[in-house]
């Protein structure tokens, strides 16, 4: 597939439940998890149908890369954190989704992965909004 392949791309329920929409960079939608415990956003490629990183095609994969990659550099430099996970699972949400997670030494989860450690603190819209807007403005994405 090569830009502009996005034809038939739908977010996924639970994606669109769960997150707000920060913007699209040419390959990914950027999401905010809807978890104030951690500055955590998730970039989903804006291709039908695709389960793994894998299937993406070569150029499509060199851009999920790149976006992913200054993605984290823009997470880690706003937020100084002392880990940066990023992980693809898909147990649960089966399309490709992939999650950049800024870690600190402190947070309730250390060290331990944060699925299922803590509940969920959602944001209140206004620290939702005023979140979006940082990432926005981050990487340098609209609305």
């Amino acid at each position: 597939m090569t830009m502009g392949d996005d034809e038939g791309f739908e977010l996924h329920p639970a994606l669109a439940a769960d997150c707000a929409v920060v913007g699209d960079l040419p390959l990914c939608r950027v999401l905010l998890m809807g978890d104030r415990n951690y500055p955590w956003v998730i970039l989903v490629p804006r291709r039908p149908g695709l389960r793994e990183i894998h299937e993406l095609a070569p150029a499509d994969l060199a851009r999920f890369w790149g976006e992913s990659t200054r993605l984290g550099r823009a997470l880690m430099a706003r937020f100084g954190g002392h880990k940066l996970n990023v992980a693809a699972l898909g147990n649960v949400v089966p399309q490709l989704h992939v999650h950049h997670i800024v870690r600190f030494t402190g947070d309730p989860a250390w060290p331990r992965p944060v699925w299922g450690v803590m509940p969920v603190v959602p944001y209140a819209d206004a620290e939702r909004d005023a979140r979006c807007a940082v990432l926005r403005e981050l990487l340098g994405v609209g609305p």
